[in-house]
């Protein structure tokens, strides 16, 4: 037969818990350090780091910002400041790196080193900064087959860019690759490569490096 424990002992036990809880927390706040007063330094000085950089980034995009004006960033204009306008006019060397960029810099890379042993080097070529009507010629139909290149050997396919280019394009992105990477030969004219292509309007295969070896000399 269980005998069920009497109820006031055990509230009796129970506030006698409670009391020696606080009597420990009244212990651990006897000994807690005081807080100091006033504000901690760190933070303080993180904010008026914080305060100090946004303003003075402010006075310089008030001065630098040309009020965000999309013609700043027009490679044609320049500003001396903000509402001043003035043309800058690029040289076919300058506008023909948008074009090298868009169509020639994958295979002959930015560096105009090309790959070893796939794409031939524009770099210091022989053919490059020779003879204008060779080379309009390979950017007009295409060139297929070997060919040496400071003193190298490279055998592949150039994919023709005539019917992609237009004459000023063209004349421009050659400009581009005979004045770059230590280069330099005189620039090539929308006129010339309008010349070589109304003479090889007929022509529907790809350029070799022999037939062309026959041309400019």
């Amino acid at each position: 037969m269980s005998v069920e424990p009497d109820k006031n002992f055990r509230l009796e036990q129970a506030c006698a818990t409670d009391d020696s809880i606080q009597q420990v927390h009244a212990q651990l706040q006897k000994t807690k350090p005081e807080k100091k007063s006033g504000y901690p330094l760190l933070p303080l000085g993180i904010l008026g780091l914080m305060c100090t950089v946004v303003f003075f980034g402010s006075i310089y995009l008030a001065h630098n910002s040309l009020r965000f004006d999309p013609l700043v960033y027009s490679e044609q204009a320049s500003r001396a400041k903000p509402g001043a306008v003035k043309v800058v006019a690029l040289s076919r060397a300058q506008l023909g790196k948008k074009v090298y960029d868009t169509t020639c810099i994958a295979c002959h890379q930015a560096t105009g080193l090309g790959v070893p042993g796939v794409y031939p080097p524009l770099a210091g070529s022989e053919w490059a900064t020779g003879s204008e009507e060779r080379i309009i010629r390979i950017v007009l139909h295409g060139l297929n087959g070997p060919i040496k290149v400071e003193g190298k050997d490279y055998n592949n396919v150039m994919a023709p860019l005539g019917g992609v280019l237009k004459d000023d394009q063209i004349a421009n992105a050659l400009s581009y690759v005979r004045a770059t990477w230590g280069n330099n030969a005189p620039e090539v004219t929308p006129e010339a490569v309008a010349k070589v292509r109304a003479e090889t309007a007929d022509r529907k295969v790809f350029w070799t490096a022999a037939e062309l070896e026959k041309i400019g000399q």
